[in-house]
């Protein structure tokens, strides 16, 4: 699907919000960028019309911009972001309504999704969950906020949470399921494995 032009600006505009912040190694516009392009390709696989791929992607590319703002609690501050943005370009009041929603779905306590945009959203935001490059993120999101907050994490502490989130998290849309499951799995299993023999 070609690109359309709100979506140029879109990403234009919050590559600009994003890119300065040198020190967020996992919040990045890269990441912002992953997350719409998972959430699109999840889209078109679980059979959805093209026609709200513009909507959708608007909200992914947006899902991440309150971390300008303050980095804990931000995701009221991601759709507001969003809003202002849209209302700039006189975007349609209904559809900035529904991406206002999409967004606060990636809240960490958002745990019963109401439609397949959220399903979409929430199964994008941590793809890398069941990924190869999986070890790599998560040490990029510990180096994150260590730099940001000023911490030392202690590795067990953090690898502790690694093995929570793997077991507590579920993906939603069919596709991802069927494409990540395995590999968050294996990447449990390893997780489990290093921290037993004290590797990490």
């Amino acid at each position: 699907m070609e690109e359309n032009k709100v979506l140029q600006r879109a990403k234009k505009y919050v590559n600009k919000l994003l890119v300065p912040l040198e020190k967020h190694y996992y919040h990045s516009y890269n990441h912002a960028t992953e997350v719409m392009e998972r959430s699109i390709y999840l889209w078109k696989k679980e059979g959805l019309n093209e026609d709200e791929i513009e909507m959708l992607g608007i909200a992914w590319l947006f899902h991440d911009t309150g971390f300008i703002i303050q980095y804990d609690n931000n995701e009221s501050i991601w759709a507001k972001i969003a809003q202002n943005f849209l209302k700039s370009i006189l975007y349609p009041e209904e559809k900035i309504k529904i991406i206002e929603n999409i967004i606060l779905a990636t809240r960490p306590d958002y745990r019963i999704t109401k439609n397949i945009y959220e399903k979409i959203i929430k199964d994008a935001d941590l793809d890398n969950l069941g990924r190869k490059d999986f070890f790599e993120k998560w040490n990029s999101l510990k180096k994150e906020i260590e730099i940001i907050k000023n911490i030392k994490i202690r590795d067990p502490d953090w690898n502790h949470w690694a093995i929570d989130l793997l077991k507590e998290h579920h993906y939603e849309t069919i596709t991802q399921k069927s494409e990540r499951n395995k590999r968050k799995e294996e990447n449990l299993k390893r997780m489990l494995h290093e921290l037993e023999h004290d590797i990490i």
